[in-house]
């Protein structure tokens, strides 16, 4: 978690402002400034004053934030909730979180909204809302912060995925491919349409822009098996693109894979680019658009806990960036 100022989301002194003044860790101005705790009365005294010069009061009771994901155990998700739970804790919150990514159990969940009474505040992550859900929350009375996805009127913390796809698509061309194929999300999957919508929108975007030709569009999912999906797809066209697009790391994993067990080099013959910079790309020296996923969910944390403390906290893009590797090459002679 880093320590730089965020004006945009943080909008009064926070736990991090006090850390800095008085020299210690965020968790030291938690411990400091609660009576019975362990910390020594030189380091109690700095911080103390240091909150008071900053007019910096810890909440009068611990918080409890519902959370709100469609995949849990994939690495978006558990990155960002990760974040989540990193300032929470610092804070004193506690974080609850809920699995929302199958049908039946997300429809059992909105029927029955579990957080009703226990939740102080709650963060959807990278999960549209539709109209009837979203009337279920705002019934709930509670600050709402987005990450990712789409939630009109609540502050969303996230990354522009249409130009982080033109981005990865004008790195393909840029190497000299005229054709680039996507590996897409299901665009049935309702809870990630946006997602979908704005990658295959700048996918599309930067093969307009150069005149390059849009090839195969491969709606298979985001996880490693429909990287391996597509490959099976690719391989049984009549000639291979020179390079693909995945709106993921884990489907360019599995793309990547399945194509060299098949014989086809990469880069050599197809050039393959993916979506997240995923903890396994390095590994697999894939080249993808990096966003910070970690920091989404961090950033998303301190902007509930600026609205649970009356404050209106704002949303915040944050950037991309391309990440070359060795997945990427200009495109063989046929």
């Amino acid at each position: 978690m880093t320590d730089e100022p965020l004006p945009e989301v943080v909008r009064r002194a926070g736990v991090r402002r006090v850390a800095e003044l008085a020299g210690v860790s965020p968790a030291t101005v938690s411990r400091a400034l609660r009576e019975g705790t362990p910390v020594s009365a030189g380091t109690r005294e700095r911080v103390r004053r240091a909150a008071a010069s900053l007019g910096y009061t810890l909440p009068a009771r611990a918080a409890t934030v519902g959370v709100l994901a469609r995949f849990p155990t994939r690495w978006f998700f558990a990155e960002a909730v990760a974040g989540v739970e990193s300032v929470l804790a610092v804070a004193g919150h506690a974080l609850q979180l809920h699995n929302v990514g199958d049908p039946v159990g997300r429809a059992h969940f909105f029927a029955t909204l579990p957080v009703r009474g226990r939740a102080d505040g709650l963060i959807v992550v990278a999960s549209a809302i539709d109209d009837a859900e979203r009337a279920a929350l705002d019934e709930l009375a509670v600050p709402v912060v987005v990450v990712g996805g789409e939630m009109p009127g609540r502050p969303r913390i996230g990354i522009d995925d249409r130009a982080g796809a033109r981005a990865a698509v004008q790195h393909l061309v840029g190497l000299g491919h005229a054709e680039v194929a996507l590996v897409s999300f299901d665009p049935d999957e309702a809870c990630g349409q946006a997602t979908t919508r704005d990658r295959r929108a700048g996918w599309a975007d930067a093969l307009d822009e150069s005149g390059s030709g849009r090839g195969p569009v491969l709606e298979t999912g985001a996880g490693v098996e429909a990287g391996d999906a597509a490959a099976g797809e690719l391989l049984s066209l009549p000639r291979l693109p020179t390079a693909v697009f995945a709106m993921s790391d884990e489907a360019a994993l599995g793309l990547v894979r399945t194509l060299r067990r098949a014989g086809v080099a990469v880069p050599g013959q197809v050039s393959v680019i993916g979506f997240d910079d995923h903890e396994m790309a390095a590994v697999a020296d894939l080249t993808t658009i990096a966003q910070p996923v970690r920091r989404q969910g961090e950033l998303a944390a301190q902007a509930l806990l600026v609205a649970l403390d009356g404050g209106e906290p704002a949303g915040v893009e944050l950037p991309t960036r391309l990440v070359v590797r060795g997945t990427t090459a200009p495109p063989s002679p046929r």
